[in-house]
């Protein structure tokens, strides 16, 4: 059986979105991240944030949000392949896709710190 492939560029964009739309649908934790997203970005317009600072903090958050559908892919295809058995590789799999997500996090709360710092010092 040969693989599924998208026939036309507005196919393969249908199915990207769809994949967000799955992950905004079925991930608490996806959901949060966008909501902090849209915070930072209309603080971002509100206070006096220059155009490299506020690059900085929309790639950081794109960063997690693209982080968290990498994590949610791995989740799916392992418990696709482990089911209810997941066994100590696949849980390995899973922490640490959770991880990057956790980093990815933590990198954008030090953008925002350094960002909210920066214009408070100026």
């Amino acid at each position: 059986m040969k693989p599924h492939k998208s026939k036309s560029i507005p196919d393969s964009f249908a199915h990207a979105l769809n994949g967000i739309r799955l992950t905004v649908a079925r991930e608490r934790n996806f959901k949060i991240q966008i909501a902090f997203a849209i915070v930072a970005a209309i603080v971002c317009i509100i206070l006096p944030v220059d155009f490299f600072h506020t690059f900085m903090v929309m790639y950081a958050i794109f960063f997690v949000l693209c982080m968290e559908l990498i994590n949610t892919a791995v989740e799916a295809i392992v418990d696709l392949y482990c089911g209810k058995n997941i066994s100590p590789l696949a849980k390995i799999a899973k922490d640490c896709s959770a991880g990057a997500v956790l980093l990815a996090s933590v990198q954008a709360v030090l953008v925002a710190v350094m960002v909210a710092r920066h214009i408070l010092i100026y």
